[in-house]
């Protein structure tokens, strides 16, 4: 390794012996430079740890040199100590401070005092050195830690499209299942059939829930769920929760009961989708891990102003509990509070894992208090924006629809075409069917129809890129009704959505659908067809 170097200048031969000698206990290599331009030039090839510069030398003096010196970039901050015999006044010293040395030393020298400032200085250069090595080092590590940031964030952009792609493969049949057990549930069967079909149903509903976790749960890893703000009605949310697990708790024989605070105004602001899918989450758990009793979630009004409500949630049972060690790890991913849950009760693992993340997206943070064998209780408060209720908002019950319209369904799989085909025949209606994205096209050239429910993915050609071209085709033929597009898709995120409206698609149906949803869009379409 090379050693530091000091730069030591005198016009006199013997000085700088003796300067070498005095300091010979360092561990550098020394440089003489008998004049002032000695010493600049050497300065020009060499970096130095420090100087010592004599004042008094014929042609350029110590005071001339170190002005040079201060001129370059590579000298500029170079410590210099002047040496020398001129002391009398402390105006010598003044004027070398302010030439820019960083200290004076009169002659005759005292060894001590030159060698304790000059191991200062020297000790300085080398932390500055050690400084420069690191900071490069850190450098060069931060760009390794940004290739490898790049790099996971777009194996986790590739994962999150891998779980959307296998969601949707494996949700479009069971979609199918699902809309052909409910449709055959509503024909003539025996008991055993409908109890056969039921239980068919049921299955498909829990694979379904499963991978909505999955896919739920890739989101929210890759931090692609937004927060929505849009008006939605509490109660609404809580019928919906109680329609759909209250046969649940009748089969278990345990009571289930929603009390909600009469001074929560009916229309909020914030999110309702994905409340909902807290509330049925922690509520469905609730009910899942509750063999005698009863399960209440209750919702409370806790601060209330013209423009915001505080609610305060509370989901109750009086179920198995959940000891102190494993209420440690019961919001960890994967993770059940107790692995013999898994094998009596199944489950991912993953819900409460979304529940807290959602949560906490919303501004909020579920806690819980419970006792093994006693039951459970799950808290949390959410913020939401509230406003004046809107008069006469309408209501999309028992819809009356035209029975000459015009509709095409875009859908490349089969089952899920027979279950549109289906239901729009019980509301009295009939289709064309395209099996993809080109044949919608061409099938609309040839017949213009009114309606178009289109599936989001499909081979060749899909949803999005045959509603642009139908639209391109639209504005190139001047036509002054174009059809009204719907989207169908088994996912129900913001992006989504957004790809929908730039596409040119009118509205949204999220698959499965119920008859009442499909009814309500179609009511939609053609009032806004008739206009």
């Amino acid at each position: 390794m090379k050693k530091d170097k000091i730069l030591i200048v005198d016009d006199k031969e013997e000085n700088l012996i003796s300067l070498e000698r005095i300091l010979s206990d360092f561990d550098v290599e020394f440089v003489r430079a008998s004049s002032g331009e000695d010493a600049l030039k050497y300065t020009l090839k060499d970096e130095f740890a420090m100087a010592v510069l004599d004042v008094q030398m014929p042609e350029m003096d110590g005071y001339e040199t170190l002005e040079l010196m201060r001129q370059r970039k590579k000298t500029k901050y170079l410590p210099v100590i002047f040496v020398s015999a001129i002391h009398q006044s402390d105006l010598h010293i003044i004027k070398g401070i302010e030439t820019g040395a960083v200290d004076f030393i009169p002659k005759p020298i005292i060894p001590e005092v030159l060698k304790g400032k000059v191991s200062v200085f020297l000790d300085l250069y080398r932390q500055r050195k050690e400084l420069d090595l690191l900071l490069v080092y850190l450098e060069k590590k931060n760009e390794e830690l940004i290739i490898e940031k790049n790099k996971a964030e777009e194996a986790t952009r590739s994962k999150s499209l891998f779980l959307a792609n296998m969601s949707h493969e494996i949700r479009s049949p069971m979609n199918g299942i699902l809309g052909l057990s409910k449709l055959l549930l509503q024909s003539e069967l025996n008991s055993e059939q409908k109890e056969m079909l039921d239980v068919m149903a049921r299955s498909g509903e829990n694979l379904i829930q499963i991978i909505n976790d999955i896919l739920d749960y890739s989101k929210i890893e890759a931090g692609q769920i937004e927060i929505e703000e849009i008006d939605f009605d509490i109660r609404k949310v809580t019928d919906t929760i109680f329609h759909l697990l209250n046969y649940k708790a009748i089969e278990r024989e345990i009571e289930f009961k929603i009390e909600v605070d009469e001074i929560i105004p009916e229309n909020l602001i914030g999110d309702s989708f994905r409340l909902n899918q807290v509330l049925m989450n922690l509520t469905n758990n609730a009910i899942k891990f509750t063999q005698n009793g009863s399960v209440t979630l209750s919702i409370k009004c806790i601060e209330k102003s013209k423009e915001h409500v505080s609610l305060f949630f509370t989901i109750k049972d009086t179920g198995i509990g959940i000891s102190k060690d494993a209420q440690k790890k019961l919001f960890r991913e994967f993770t059940q509070s107790d692995s013999s849950i898994t094998r009596e009760y199944g489950g991912t693992g993953l819900g409460l894992a979304i529940s807290k993340n959602i949560t906490q997206l919303m501004g909020g943070k579920i806690i819980v208090e419970s006792e093994l064998g006693v039951g459970s209780e799950f808290m949390f408060e959410l913020k939401f924006g509230c406003k004046e209720r809107k008069e006469n908002m309408p209501i999309h019950q028992n819809i009356t629809l035209p029975s000459n319209l015009s509709i095409l369904v875009a859908e490349d799989n089969p089952i899920n075409q027979k279950v549109v085909t289906l239901t729009l025949r019980m509301m009295g209606l009939t289709c064309d069917i395209a099996k993809n994205g080109v044949e919608a096209l061409e099938l609309y050239k040839k017949n213009r129809h009114q309606i178009i429910l289109m599936d989001m993915q499909m081979p060749v050609l899909d949803g999005i890129s045959a509603t642009e071209k139908i639209r391109s085709f639209e504005i190139s033929e001047t036509i002054d009704e174009p059809t009204y597009i719907v989207a169908l898709t088994a996912n129900s995120f913001i992006e989504d959505k957004q790809k929908c409206t730039e596409a040119g698609m009118n509205d949204f149906l999220t698959k499965p659908f119920k008859e009442a949803d499909l009814r309500k869009i179609l009511s939609q379409a053609s009032k806004s067809i008739a206009q």
